[in-house]
Parts: structure tokens; sequence; C-alpha cells
């Protein structure tokens, strides 16, 4: 059972969901799952779970890096600087999830879309970048099978330049 501020909370985040024709389930009578369409990132599911005194989000971003490692952590973190109530972070076997949390005595409807707007954005911007950073071998690898298929890589368009720029060894 929810308590009254807990209450108030789901319904500014049911209000704000409905409001923005979000797709959503609600699994739990404290949990949402959100379900935004991106750009870079096709879709974007989000997770936010109200606790006792904060609500939590979280988002799956990406898997761990293939290569690249330590750049790819570092760019990810230094992005961490410009981002409102949440940040990138990672598991045990290097995941990389965007997680914040939100103090319950703040949440109305426009943070909610707000929060949502930023967790979206974080993840749609900064896709591409990160599978630049951490998967480009396995990126080329994809491009030349498909030309090799006769097939267009037309979902890997963006990443063009990785292909182009490739060292010979590869």
């Amino acid at each position: 059972m929810l308590t009254p501020q807990q209450a108030n909370v789901a319904e500014a985040i049911e209000t704000a969901l409905r409001e923005a024709e979000l797709e959503f389930e609600r699994p739990r009578p404290e949990a949402f799952l959100v379900t935004m369409p991106g750009q870079r990132k096709l879709k974007t599911l989000v997770w936010l779970n109200i606790g006792l005194h904060s609500l939590l989000i979280k988002t799956f971003f990406c898997r761990q890096p293939d290569e690249n490692h330590a750049e790819f952590y570092r760019w990810l973190t230094r992005k961490n600087d410009e981002m409102y109530s949440m940040a990138f972070a990672s598991d045990d076997v290097g995941d990389v999830y965007i997680v914040g949390r939100v103090a319950l005595a703040g949440i109305t409807p426009e943070e909610v879309d707000r929060l949502l707007g930023c967790v979206l954005t974080y993840s749609d911007d900064n896709f591409n970048g990160a599978l630049e950073r951490g998967f480009a071998s396995a990126i080329r690898k994809e491009w030349q099978w498909r030309v090799d298929r006769g097939q267009q890589p037309r979902n890997l368009e963006a990443f063009r330049h990785l292909v182009e720029e490739a060292p010979a060894s590869e």
C-alpha cells in the first residue's frame, strides 16, 4: 500500500505520462515502466520506482564495451557533470545505465515530464558516441558483412566515418 505522499507522486507520474501520450505499464503500485521512442537509440525503457522518500529513475543505456574501455567510461563520466538529477553508472559487469534519484516532495507532472525528457535526451544524444568509442570494430565488421552480402547498411549510416577511417589491418 502506498503512503499518501507516494500516491500523490504516482498520480503526478500517471498524469505526465498520459499528457505526453507515452506507452507505460504499472507492474506494481509503486513502479512504472515507460517506453519512449528515440532517434539514434530507437527505444528507451525507463523505470520509475517510488520509494519512501525518493523517486528512482533508471534506464539501461548499453552493454559493456567490447574495446577501448577506459576512453568509453571516461567519455561517459565526463557527461555526468552536465546532467540534471541523473548520471551514467555501470553495474558489476560493466553494463551502463542512466540513474537518478529525486526527492518525492518535488515531484509534479511538470517535473516528471522534465525528468523523462532529460533521460531520453541523455540516452539518445550520447548513444552513437558511446557506440563509436566502445564498439567500433564490431560496427566495421557488421558493415563489411552486409556489404559482402549485397545488403544496404542503412541503419549503420551514422557510422560511415568509422568504415572510411578504418585501419588497413582490420
